[in-house]
């Protein structure tokens, strides 16, 4: 198994990444084939925060790259803002890991 790593990809309605006016049943069902498409490209989502009215959406992918959540998003015809590799900082991580990236 490839290594994995953590992925933040952004949606906002202002630049146009984001749908309008979607209702939550919209969003459950295309939320199904956005999980369709990662599983063919080897991407786990963990946790989707939507704001329906505000038109924003963050969301937080394990995936072996970058290209891997592109494509993903591809797939289903979902622009983003952008993706961004992440890593969580509490304490039991990158505070106290010694790591200096």
């Amino acid at each position: 198994m490839k290594p994995m790593y953590l992925f933040l990809d952004t949606h906002d309605k202002a630049s146009q990444t984001f749908p309008e006016g979607i209702s939550t049943a919209d969003f459950e069902a295309f939320f199904a084939q956005y999980e369709a498409a990662c599983t063919q490209e080897g991407v786990i989502p963990i946790r989707i925060h939507v704001g329906l009215e505000a038109g924003r959406a963050f969301c937080l992918n394990l995936a072996p790259d970058a290209e891997a959540v592109r494509k993903a998003h591809e797939r289903v015809g979902l622009p983003f803002d952008s993706i961004t590799e992440v890593k969580t900082a509490s304490p039991g991580d990158i505070f106290f890991s010694g790591s200096t990236d």
